[in-house]
């Protein structure tokens, strides 16, 4: 899988590609303007210079101008932001996200089965057509912003936003929290993955079924870990006796398949998810995970090992 691209400079949709267009206009007329008035400022500095009235200044460079200009460019925005994909949910895929301190919900509607499909910090999305993304949050507001394909839009408690998201091309493509929404506000990330739409329903069909891992004493160690640890209390793997309701951390049914763990901060393998467990406060302070104090290290590894067969 190829390295996430996070960078408004290197747009791969449609609509962030409009949004670098504005800029990249903006930019320049600035520029443009920056170079005038150093122009005057060098000229005004002349010995010979001859003095202009006052009154043509302020009408001139105050009034005119920034009128003539401004409008120019509210007109112009204005026609080319028209562009931009319509947030509404009818005739689009849609998906939910929830924006919690410090993670994000993610929920898919399955149409072969009708399931509702929860999973945590991915979004994945069919490459070449528009998603529609639901937003809120549970606690305080945040933001959501994936650069590469679209501006940012905020989730707040009590309301839902809508964000368009739109791969021109399978990638990997890491979004952020925009807004400071408190201690780990910086390390809030999540990946938006485009798949061909083929490799897309495969992968929701799969997402959809009860948590699978292999059948050996370790992976089985693992399984018997995560029951006597009561990690089902926050953690739903559906499919799992006892742990199919929690609602309080994010579900972990599939949670070997992603590609990072923690909100985008670990890289997901066995070793990582062992460190995770052991001390998750070393890693990201003030997550709500208590360490896991009172687990032996085989155990330990034993429950990374189950969790990473979960895909």
């Amino acid at each position: 899988m190829s390295a996430p691209l996070q960078s408004v400079l290197h747009p791969a949709g449609p609509d962030a590609a409009l949004i670098a267009h504005l800029s990249w206009v903006l930019f320049g007329g600035a520029a443009v303007i920056f170079v005038a008035v150093m122009a005057l400022v060098v000229l005004s500095m002349r010995p010979a210079a001859r003095p202009v009235s006052t009154r043509w200044w302020i009408a001139g460079a105050g009034v005119v101008f920034p009128v003539v200009v401004l409008t120019a460019l509210l007109v112009w925005s204005t026609w080319r932001s028209a562009d931009l994909t319509p947030q509404t949910s009818r005739g689009a895929m849609s998906i939910g996200v929830t924006a919690k301190m410090w993670w994000w919900e993610v929920r898919y509607h399955d149409p072969a089965s009708g399931k509702q499909v929860v999973s945590a910090n991915e979004i994945r999305i069919p490459a070449g057509r528009p998603v529609y993304v639901g937003l809120t949050s549970t606690d305080v507001i945040h933001s959501l912003w994936v650069p590469a394909l679209n501006g940012k839009m905020d989730t707040i408690p009590g309301r839902i936003n809508g964000l368009t998201l739109h791969a021109d091309k399978p990638g990997v493509y890491r979004g952020q929290c925009a807004e400071y929404c408190g201690e780990q506000h910086a390390r809030m990330a999540l990946h938006v993955i485009a798949l061909a739409p083929a490799d897309f329903q495969r992968w929701l069909a799969n997402e959809a079924q009860p948590a699978k891992a292999a059948d050996n004493a370790l992976v089985e160690r693992g399984r018997a870990a995560f029951l006597e640890q009561r990690c089902q209390s926050c953690h739903t793997i559906r499919g799992l006796p006892g742990a199919e309701l929690a609602r309080l951390g994010p579900d972990l049914t599939h949670v070997g398949g992603r590609t990072h763990i923690a909100a985008g901060t670990l890289r997901n393998h066995r070793g990582t998810l062992a460190g995770w467990i052991a001390d998750p406060q070393a890693i990201k302070p003030g997550a709500r995970m208590p360490a896991a104090t009172d687990i032996d290290g085989a155990t330990l590894q034993a429950l990374a090992a189950y969790l990473e067969q979960l895909k």
